[in-house]
């Protein structure tokens, strides 16, 4: 699991660097939760948007 996730970080980070054409700059979001229960999350994600091809990564 872990292998396939530092490829896929990989790939994103190849495509985004320029090697195949122009540079696509990543996006990035991150936010804070709390819940009526008292409870707190942290939520972002990771991505790419080229053309009609998206790539996007939770965490």
């Amino acid at each position: 699991m872990k292998s396939s996730i530092g490829l896929l970080f990989a790939a994103l980070l190849l495509a985004s660097c320029g090697v195949d054409g122009d540079p696509v700059r990543p996006t990035m979001s991150a936010g804070l939760g709390v819940s009526a229960g008292g409870g707190v999350h942290a939520r972002g994600n990771v991505g790419m948007h080229q053309g009609p091809v998206s790539l996007y990564v939770g965490l």
